[in-house]
């Protein structure tokens, strides 16, 4: 199926879009349609020119200077608040009397300003470099759509929920309304880990540490929520001969990581699907995974998610749903942490974090009908997260 370029974009548009040791195999894309101008730093394509690549750079060593110092120069001053008001800056507050009591503040002001602003300066950036280069990028995509190893499944009819309308984490566009979503989303994340993940290292230490099912039988893998496919692409690094799928409901993401696993020779399937309706049959993966995806739909939706996973995972089969509160870490209580969750859902556009943090996820497996225990697979922070099975 050839895919156009408008045509493609404009559907899903309306409808909402150290090194390593080396790439797994030579570069498959078709002769001259690569855009690699600056070569690689083992699998992570350099930014296109220099001055870009140094913009970045200041960027992320500005968020490392607001997160350590500015941060902890505004929690003291949270604290000194909380404290002149005869409270105790470690007990749990309201979110509203919070937020009313330390908005105002200099100190702390600058800090949510600085943190948001960060963001929305790394967008800026990356989307008018590679809007710039238009025609470039998305002949690059093009030539990929149909080649291997690995397939692609785009839905541009697909009728997206308004949930996936929202431009997430300041993303212009969001997920599903800028044909270069996955490019932007890819480099944005390298500037908020700070450098730690530019070799996909934390996707490959989660899956590596993936436990397997008790029989030890895996022959077919799903990463839901699969975004750009760093995790899927790891997946099928760890499991080479097992069948491999990462689903999305953003279109632009889901063929960004496509590229990319054709790019490194990796046969991994992508489809533009959701995660609470996802066309595959019952009981028909080993095992399940997700990244960060629970806390970015409604808590209904999460709801949705799990029995979808306990529809189309076969008994005795695992789903790992790795996000922040999955390794018995709990939502902040306190004044500053009350405030910094509600700066993230106003500001930097999580508009669905507070429902997670008071979902109760593992009850909602449970009524799903899977199973609730840990495993040593590696969680945020390498914690043990939670592990749901089919019963067999």
């Amino acid at each position: 199926m050839h895919f156009n370029r408008r045509s493609l974009f404009g559907a899903t548009a309306a409808a909402a879009g150290t090194a390593f040791a080396g790439r797994e195999a030579e570069a498959k894309l078709p002769k001259g349609t690569d855009v690699e101008p600056r070569g690689t730093n083992g699998i992570l394509e350099r930014l296109p020119t220099l001055d870009l690549e140094s913009n970045e750079e200041f960027l992320m060593s500005f968020r490392m200077w607001v997160n350590g110092p500015l941060n902890r120069a505004a929690m003291r001053r949270a604290n000194e608040i909380i404290k002149a008001k005869g409270r105790d800056p470690k007990a749990e507050m309201d979110m509203a009397e919070a937020v009313e009591l330390l908005k105002d503040d200099p100190t702390i002001a600058v800090r949510n300003h600085t943190w948001s602003r960060c963001q929305q300066l790394t967008f800026n950036n990356l989307r008018r470099e590679f809007h710039g280069s238009y025609d470039a990028y998305m002949t690059e995509m093009e030539a990929a759509d149909n080649a291997g190893p690995g397939t692609l499944e785009l839905n541009p009819d697909m009728k997206m929920p308004d949930y996936a309308r929202h431009e997430y984490h300041t993303q212009p566009g969001g997920y599903v309304g800028d044909p270069f979503a996955g490019h932007m989303y890819h480099y944005l994340t390298n500037n908020f880990n700070e450098g730690r993940n530019d070799q996909d290292e934390l996707h490959r230490r989660m899956a590596n540490a993936l436990v397997l099912p008790a029989d030890g039988k895996l022959k077919r893998v799903l990463d839901l929520g699969c975004g750009i496919g760093r995790q899927t692409i790891a997946l099928k690094q760890r499991f080479p001969d097992a069948e491999v799928w990462g689903i999305d409901f953003g279109g632009p993401l889901v063929r960004y990581a496509h590229v990319r696993a054709v790019d490194m020779g990796v046969d991994v399937n992508f489809a533009q699907r959701l995660g609470e309706d996802s066309k595959f049959p019952d009981n028909h993966f080993d095992v399940i995974t997700s990244y960060i995806i629970h806390h970015e739909v409604p808590a209904e939706i999460s709801r949705k998610i799990l029995k979808e996973v306990a529809r189309i995972l076969r008994p005795g089969g695992h789903y790992y749903p790795i996000d922040f509160y999955t390794t018995g870490s709990q939502p902040p209580r306190d004044p500053y942490g009350k405030l910094r969750s509600w700066v993230s859902h106003r500001w930097v556009h999580e508009p669905w974090m507070l429902q997670y943090g008071v979902l109760d996820f593992e009850g909602a497996a449970r009524d799903a009908g899977l199973e609730v225990g840990k495993a040593g697979t590696s969680g945020f922070g390498g914690r043990p997260n939670t592990i749901l099975t089919k019963p067999a």
